[in-house]
């Protein structure tokens, strides 16, 4: 199962800490992580296995948008910074809307990502 994981600069320790504190269920042999620029530098150095996209700023949301497009991303954790504004709010926006197109789960922020990952957890 493809699981793609983006955060905005505020929120990318707070995703590395979800990533760590879901270590068991992540990095189970049917879980493929794939993530954006530092993210996945980040998480990489904390020794879970990443296929890397490139950094949002540079498209690499838009890289996860058209696997979304594809079916080859089954869910996404994309941890958003609601209280900064963010110079590629369009792409975001078209990330969002792929995920809600093609149906596929989106969790924006801890609880909704947790809820996610252990209704999904239960199939690994």
């Amino acid at each position: 199962m493809d699981i793609a994981i983006i955060a905005h600069d505020n929120k990318k320790a707070d995703m590395l800490q979800f990533l760590i504190k879901n270590r068991a269920v992540l990095q189970k042999e049917r879980v493929k992580l794939i993530a954006t620029g530092i993210l996945g530098r980040n998480a990489e150095n904390s020794g879970f296995k990443i296929t890397k996209m490139l950094p949002c700023s540079m498209g690499g949301d838009a890289q996860i948008a058209s696997r979304v497009a594809e079916g080859k991303i089954k869910i996404v954790f994309f941890f958003k910074d609601p209280l900064a504004s963010h110079a590629h709010e369009v792409d975001i926006n078209m990330l969002l809307r792929v995920c809600d197109v093609h149906n596929v789960p989106l969790g924006t922020n801890e609880a909704t990502a947790q809820l996610l990952l252990d209704a999904i957890a239960l199939q690994l």
